[in-house]
């Protein structure tokens, strides 16, 4: 084995896999992530007055960032998972800056100060990743503090939250006036019913193919739904060319990154001369901590749900290997994306995509990252791809982390039992892995107290069987930190 697959933790035989199909996961993995690279912008600047100006230099820091953190992720973490900027976090980044911000907020921040609170949440995150506690960084201790219940619960509300976007990525789950959200109307064919036509087909695809073991499943799957997708006019061709296109002229969107009034890498050095805006103190606290809760504990149940339940990437405790160096690259990402100009980089669930077509180590990580790199300079072809293709891809991640990860979920013990059913419920309903987490780590945590207390009463009377406290400290202290992600505003 040669330095360079060593330095990405590449070894075909332990890790039985080849250079092919990690290659092909790594192709799979961009796929199905790639429509960040036109959805961050839009969420950023959804209300900045001069958007269209920013989106170019919004778009390449984009792909900077998930560029950066994708190669921590190859050659640090040696692990197949891929970073960029995160859902939720770039909308409560385009939420500060944006025209109704003051009514939120009482203060409107500019795109430079929103980008320096990025900053210093991921400053926060890096010590937290590397100050030791008894030979532990405080992110491990966390790991290793939370309920068996609450972490065996994570991997299969991940797997249903990725099917739960990718259904309504290709409207096959739609808006319900009535009972919230319910299946698109197949009766009526229409451009609502033919993006979940794709979708449908391509899930379908990629199951019969992977029932007969054919490599690289997933990736003909999704070109298959966008081959199918053209004659259904889902897959927009007007994308390489046309009236909307994507430009090709990457050299001037490259110079307008770098300097301009509208590059966000000048707003955000721009913010160290200006500071922060009178009166926000309390403001900047709350969306900090709020950042880094988020960061955090996205990050750990993407990380466990991608790799959980695989022993190739993680250890008889459902812990993902070389678990300290990927939030180390997870927390380096993000003060290098809020550098670039991009809201929190974050490892993206998605990676589970990759993960299902065979990736195994630092050259899946790799491949997607080259992917990146080309998409900035060919991204026109790249947004071919329909949305809803990808959706297909996503669905079927969920089948497989469902399938190989709920059978670990303790439902033996009642209260277990309920904080891991919370888990995955208030997951995949909220939208929100973090709230998901919350929900059982708060739930997990007072019913426990709760019974203690009770046994304890019990014990004091009868003097029979005297009860074991169970629960960590720091499962006390992530819980004290989630009541105040809950229940104290951001604004006083």
């Amino acid at each position: 084995m040669n330095k360079f697959y060593k330095a990405l933790g590449f070894d075909a035989e332990a890790k039985k896999t080849s250079v092919r199909t990690e290659i092909i996961a790594g192709i799979v993995t961009f796929l199905a992530m790639c429509y960040i690279l036109t959805v961050n912008p839009a969420q950023i600047l959804v209300g900045v007055e001069n958007a269209n100006a920013y989106w170019p230099s919004v778009f390449i820091a984009t792909a900077l960032g998930a560029i950066v953190g994708t190669l921590l992720m190859a050659f640090f973490a040696k692990m197949p998972l891929a970073q960029a900027s995160g859902m939720g976090l770039n909308s409560l980044l385009g939420g500060l800056i944006a025209i109704w911000a003051a009514d939120t907020y009482g203060v409107r921040f500019t795109m430079g100060q929103a980008l320096l609170m990025v900053l210093i949440s991921g400053v926060i995150f890096l010590l937290l990743s590397v100050i030791k506690i008894k030979g532990k960084t405080f992110r491990e201790l966390v790991f290793d503090g939370m309920p068996v219940a609450v972490r065996s619960a994570i991997s299969v509300g991940i797997g249903l939250f990725i099917a739960y976007i990718g259904f309504q990525n290709a409207g096959v789950i739609v808006a319900d006036p009535y009972v919230q959200v319910g299946l698109v109307n197949f009766t009526q064919y229409n451009s609502a019913v033919t993006p979940a036509i794709v979708c449908l087909f391509g899930l379908g695809l990629i199951a019969v193919l992977d029932k007969m073991n054919v490599k690289g499943s997933v990736i003909i799957g999704i070109l298959g739904a966008t081959i199918i997708g053209i004659p259904l006019r889902v897959t927009n061709l007007d994308t390489l060319a046309g009236e909307g296109a994507v430009s090709w002229k990457f050299w001037e969107n490259f110079s307008g990154f770098f300097g301009g009034e509208n590059s966000v890498f000048f707003e955000f050095t721009d913010a160290f001369k200006t500071g922060f805006p009178d009166g926000s103190l309390f403001t900047i606290i709350m969306v900090v901590i709020t950042m880094c809760m988020i960061d955090m504990f996205d990050t750990m149940g993407t990380i466990v749900g991608c790799c959980g339940g695989n022993r190739l990437l993680s250890d008889e405790n459902n812990k993902p290997l070389n678990y300290g160096k990927i939030m180390l690259s997870d927390a380096i990402a993000t003060c290098a994306g809020a550098m670039l100009g991009t809201s929190t980089v974050t490892t993206f669930v998605e990676s589970g995509a990759g993960v299902s077509a065979g990736g195994r180590t630092g050259l899946t990580a790799l491949t997607t990252a080259a992917m990146f790199f080309l998409a900035m300079f060919a991204m026109p072809l790249f947004a071919t791809i329909p949305s809803a293709a990808a959706a297909s891809a996503l669905i079927y991640v969920g089948v497989l982390m469902m399938k190989n990860n709920v059978k670990s979920v303790d439902f033996s013990n009642a209260i277990n039992a309920t904080a891991a059913f919370l888990t995955i419920v208030i997951m995949v309903l909220s939208y929100s892995i973090t709230k998901g987490i919350g929900v059982g780590m708060l739930s997990y945590t007072l019913m426990s107290v709760a019974a203690y207390v009770i046994d304890l009463i019990k014990y004091a009377i009868t003097k029979k069987e005297k009860p074991e406290w169970n629960v960590s400290v720091v499962a006390i202290v992530v819980s004290l930190l989630f009541m105040v992600y809950f229940f104290v505003p951001t604004v006083l």
